[in-house]
């Protein structure tokens, strides 16, 4: 058999390897991504990311050896992918990719039994679970976690970034707790999900992504950390608490929540699209794209390691989880008029923020 790292190291180059292939077909084929109206970025641009990182995670996990409930995961990430291409080509209405995630969180939670039943000590009154509604709470947590990384995926190497970020603590906890089941997967995702961000990241002499995730992979990618969050963090094979998920995820569901909060208080659709998402303050208050993707990937590696070794170190959990509250109220509080993000991250750095061009909404 071969070791346990050769895997990702077969994902990274099946990935970095196949991209400019997948790449000059749909250039071939006119399946770019046009740069426009919210879309800031140079040129033409493939989404065909996620359909090349996907396929080669899937396939090296059958290589490797999969438990029939990471089956239903495939499968529900096959259903994602179909979803996500067809979005990238022909704009598919909300309701229906709204319907077709909630399809495919069903197919993990119910056959595929990753169900958030425990949230731990969270609030300092002794652990607590869902009961009954377990699996319905599951399945609203993927459809969000899915949409999160769906609205993070702004900037080059950004929703890759923050995947790897978090599949590198859940290893790390795999390890410290000597759960070698848990290896693998993340592990095979990891190396995928490196291999494209050599094409997708910026970095000395990388000016730009040569390919985006699409929605296809950003959708995949949401469900797969759902996926890993809940079935690494539930007894009796856990490898880190549930408030550490919650860390390891904090930045793409606060701003999740901050969007929707100032978007519901203005009257508007929670989905509606705008330019006041976390990267964009970054991007307004002057820092470069590749700048921002810096930043903000330190800022998640930052919670997760708040999350990981604030147990290690013997923190409560009612600790991290008010704090982690607190902290979501406040990102809400600063998201409700986004100028002030941008005049704080400005003065942080010396400079003036672009509230003209950003909107003060």
């Amino acid at each position: 058999m071969p070791s346990l790292w050769s895997y990702p190291v077969v994902a990274f180059v099946a990935v970095a390897l196949l991209l400019p292939l997948a790449v000059r077909l749909a250039h071939s084929k006119g399946f770019v991504d046009l740069p426009g109206g919210r879309k800031r970025h140079e040129g033409e641009v493939p989404p065909v990311g996620g359909l090349v990182i996907f396929p080669v995670f899937a396939g090296v996990a059958l290589w490797h050896g999969i438990e029939p409930q990471q089956g239903w995961l495939l499968g529900a990430l096959a259903l994602l992918l179909l979803l996500g291409a067809l979005d990238d080509r022909i704009n598919v209405p909300a309701w229906a990719k709204f319907t077709v995630q909630w399809i495919a969180a069903l197919i993990i939670v119910i056959p595929g039994h990753a169900v958030a039943y425990s949230m731990g000590n969270l609030l300092g009154f002794g652990p607590f679970g869902w009961g009954p509604g377990a699996q319905v709470f599951s399945a609203i947590a993927a459809v969000l976690l899915i949409n999160a990384i769906n609205l993070m995926d702004g900037l080059d190497g950004l929703a890759g970034g923050v995947g790897f970020i978090v599949l590198f603590w859940f290893t790390v906890c795999a390890q410290w707790t000597g759960k070698a089941f848990a290896l693998p997967l993340p592990l095979i995702l990891m190396g995928a999900l490196a291999g494209f961000l050599a094409h997708n990241m910026r970095y000395p002499g990388h000016a730009r992504a040569t390919v985006f995730m699409g929605d296809a992979g950003s959708l995949a990618l949401g469900l797969s950390l759902a996926w890993f969050a809940m079935h690494f963090s539930q007894y009796p094979d856990s490898v880190l608490k549930p408030v550490s998920v919650a860390w390891l995820l904090a930045l793409p569901i606060y701003d999740t929540c901050g969007q929707f909060a100032r978007r519901v208080s203005q009257g508007r659709h929670p989905f509606d699209a705008d330019q006041h998402h976390f990267h964009h303050h970054f991007i307004f208050a002057g820092l470069t794209p590749g700048k921002s993707t810096a930043a903000i990937l330190a800022l998640c590696f930052v919670t997760g390691m708040i999350g990981v070794y604030g147990i290690r170190l013997g923190l409560p959990e009612y600790v991290l989880g008010y704090l982690w509250i607190v902290l979501l109220l406040g990102h809400i509080y600063m998201s409700m008029r986004p100028h002030r993000y941008r005049r704080l991250l400005s003065a942080l750095r010396g400079g003036k923020a672009d509230n003209d061009n950003a909107g003060r909404a």
